[in-house]
């Protein structure tokens, strides 16, 4: 069975909250390591609300510097503070978050139980931020307001399964092992020549994970998540509203299934939806009208990649 690569969704609403929809915040899970994307007002009830352990998240991606992406932070900062956290939290953010959450410990006169690592993003390029040996992550260079990054989770490549049998039959020498399920044929003493291809087994594709928080329509940020398994792509407004639209820096529906067509993703999910709009079926309607793979981000919805 495969390890587990899945998206909670936490908040799927635009500036404000409503009664049914948090501000953007969602939770990506591989192989039972938390990431935290975006912050938004009341993520930490929700993370309790879906029964994921927040204390388990030892890194924070945020968007941008508009409220509805990172306001819950501090609250959650805090708890983990409260519930005697020792352990190092890693936030990666934008140029001036660090401060502003430096002012509030300072003012309420707290010093934190664990130590915070700020890695501050670059809004011009994009970088790759965070590397295991499991995982990358990328910055993807949005087209917002305000300086504004996206953020790539790709999956590494592993190496192949030997395919026992096929090993056993030909007696492949053990020497030979590391090379064959790194993909590269081996040659033994003797100048016998094993192909890997031919005693390695079928290895499904790296999986991917592609998260744009607030953008205008842009081609270029098609170009930096081609191929992606997973898009979220922020889907603000019903095509109709264009103009408002780009006056906000935002999307409409139809442009992110666009974006995803253009990019060839595997499935779009859209969110980030204005709070004018209760039925969520019409930006649904709109996005598969250019992308069919869409599905809409709703709280408490976990999308498997």
């Amino acid at each position: 069975m495969s390890s587990r690569f899945e998206v909670t969704i936490l908040g799927s609403s635009s500036a404000t909250p409503t009664s049914r929809r948090f501000p953007t915040a969602q939770l990506l899970n591989v192989s039972e390591r938390f990431f935290l994307i975006d912050c938004g007002e009341g993520a930490q009830i929700q993370l309790r609300r879906y029964k994921i352990r927040f204390q388990r998240i030892n890194h924070i991606f945020i968007s941008h510097l508009h409220g509805d992406h990172y306001l819950g932070l501090m609250g959650l900062i805090s708890s983990m503070h409260l519930l005697g956290r020792k352990k190092e939290l890693v936030i990666y953010s934008p140029k001036g978050l660090q401060e502003i959450v430096d002012i509030q410990l300072k003012i309420s006169a707290t010093v934190l139980n664990y130590p915070v690592k700020w890695v501050e993003l670059n809004p011009d390029v994009p970088e790759v931020i965070y590397e295991d040996s499991q995982l990358s992550v990328t910055t993807i260079i949005l087209n917002h307001r305000i300086p504004c990054c996206g953020f790539l989770f790709r999956e590494k490549k592993k190496l192949l399964s030997l395919d026992k049998a096929r090993i056993t039959e030909d007696k492949v020498p053990v020497e030979g092992f590391f090379s064959l399920k790194s993909g590269l044929d081996f040659k033994d003493q003797s100048g016998r020549i094993f192909r890997s291809v031919d005693y390695t087994l079928p290895q499904s594709q790296p999986r991917s994970y592609a998260f744009c928080s607030d953008t205008r329509f842009d081609p270029k940020v098609a170009e930096q998540i081609a191929g992606v398994k997973l898009l979220y792509h922020e889907a603000t407004f019903l095509h109709e509203l264009l103009d408002r639209a780009e006056k906000t820096a935002h999307s409409t529906a139809k442009e992110a299934g666009i974006i995803a067509k253009t990019a060839e993703v595997g499935k779009l999910v859209i969110g980030h939806f204005s709070v004018r709009y209760n039925d969520m079926e019409p930006l649904l309607a709109e996005a598969k009208s250019e992308f069919p793979e869409t599905d809409i981000a709703e709280e408490g919805k976990v999308f498997q990649v």
